[in-house]
């Protein structure tokens, strides 16, 4: 079939057409191929689609800037003058391109341009909204930016970046002013920069050093404001997938995170929770963060640990019980006794019934939650709340109490025969509540065909 228009007529418009065409199959076979919807790839086609239909109608877009359009001042680089291509931000809050920016960054310039402050870091943020007013402005006028230039780094850090990390290390082994400097800019740096917390995974002995502090003082003789950065670093440094087995077996990391849940300040002790809680995603971790004795400071901190903090609690001993050790160790440690506590007084009611409910595979916690009375309290929580999968570890809990002690079937008999607890949930649960629910009213109706017979 012969082609015609004007691709034919103009090789540069040919070349652009198979260029955009390209892309456009490109940004088509990756919507289509992913589960989500990719609403970036969707506004890309569009742009692409548009494109076309430009150059089909002879409208190409410019590629350059015409000397006769004026670029507005916030749209140019205060470095080189040009509009900028892609814009970042330095510690000083100041705007540039990234280009310019880092090749007096990696020259050891380490003043900002506009306002000759000292940049504190060399981490450079995307300023996406002048990016998308730029983008703006360049449609506006026919304009297309040519692709960004490339990171200098694929980490985005400079040579004089890991240099700044190192010398804060450093510090840490210095007078106390120093070590209290360094810590408060780590913690900010792990806290803004994964680039940074991956440092802590290439550098040898970085961690050590930064816990240099604590090798020559207890926890206790730490300043609280030392040691609440350094646990906040941890956690930081924590979050990095490919440190977590690295910062669990520095032999100095947990004991320092539990002697954390003891002794730091409300903000201190919910991040060493939450550090816990963060390592302990790795299986190999729970077990090394259970044999610890981690669990029993986190259940102590659970029963009577500031409101703010209990929540992080909660999620580590969550995380960790789903190791089988862990859940005997939880339950020696006193577990069953403070997670109901906190049930009947309806604080963290659906985190709580989450960790009990894995507890109840342990028979001496069954035994436990019969003798402090957690039948009624479970059943008149599923009567009161709306949340579906706390209803469902409820009547979990009951199933495996009522199976194990049979003098528990009383209870269930009177609650049904008075409000129908288990009726409407096995009608209006989700499945798995659904079966519980069933079987137990399987084994009432049973109880009471035998009566009646009898």
């Amino acid at each position: 079939m012969a082609k015609s228009g004007i691709f034919e007529e103009d090789p540069g418009m040919v070349a652009k057409a198979t260029e955009l065409k390209n892309e456009l199959q490109k940004m088509v076979k990756e919507i289509v191929d992913e589960d989500d919807i990719n609403v970036d790839a969707i506004d890309r086609t569009q742009q692409i689609l548009c494109a076309l239909r430009e150059l089909k109608l002879k409208k190409p877009i410019s590629l350059e800037l015409d000397d006769t359009v004026a670029v507005p001042e916030e749209f140019k680089c205060p470095i080189s003058k040009e509009l900028m291509r892609d814009p970042v931000i330095i510690s000083t809050g100041q705007t540039y391109d990234r280009p310019f920016i880092e090749t007096r960054l990696n020259a050891g310039n380490r003043l900002c341009p506009k306002t000759q402050h000292v940049i504190s870091h060399t981490f450079l943020t995307p300023n996406n909204l002048i990016r998308e007013m730029i983008l703006a402005w360049c449609k506006n006028h026919g304009i297309k930016l040519p692709d960004c230039v490339q990171r200098s780094n694929y980490d985005g850090l400079t040579k004089a970046d890991r240099d700044h990390f190192i010398t804060l290390l450093e510090n840490m082994s210095k007078k106390l002013s120093a070590q209290r400097d360094a810590a408060k800019e780590l913690r900010e740096l792990t806290k803004s920069m994964p680039s940074f917390r991956a440092l802590f995974g290439e550098c040898p002995n970085a961690i050590p050093q930064l816990l240099f502090p604590f090798s020559q003082k207890s926890s206790s003789e730490i300043l609280l404001s030392l040691q609440e950065d350094l646990i906040t670093t941890l956690l930081n440094i924590s979050i990095q997938d490919a440190n977590k087995k690295l910062v669990a077996e520095e032999p100095m990391v947990i004991p320092l995170l539990m002697d954390a849940l003891r002794t730091g300040t409300t903000a201190t002790m919910g991040n060493g929770a939450a550090a816990l809680f963060s390592l302990s995603a790795l299986d190999s971790n729970k077990e090394r963060i259970g044999k610890s004795g981690a669990l029993k400071p986190l259940i102590d901190l659970l029963d009577d640990g500031h409101p703010l903090v209990i929540k992080d609690v909660a999620s580590a001993i969550f995380n960790l019980c789903i190791n089988h050790e862990n859940k005997v160790r939880a339950v020696r440690d006193g577990a069953v006794g403070v997670i109901l506590k906190k049930i009947v007084r309806r604080i963290l009611v659906d985190e709580l019934l989450s960790i009990l409910a894995m507890l109840s595979s342990i028979q001496k916690a069954v035994e436990e939650m019969g003798e402090l009375k957690a039948v009624p309290c479970l059943l008149c929580i599923i009567r009161e709340i709306a949340c579906a999968r706390s209803k469902e570890n409820c009547i979990a809990i009951l199933y495996t109490i009522c199976f194990r002690d049979p003098t528990k079937w009383k209870e269930i008999r009177n609650e049904e025969s008075t409000y129908h607890t288990i009726s409407q949930l096995a009608q209006n649960g989700t499945s798995r509540a659904k079966r519980k629910a069933g079987v137990i009213l399987e084994r009432l109706n049973r109880a009471v065909n035998l009566t009646h017979t009898a």
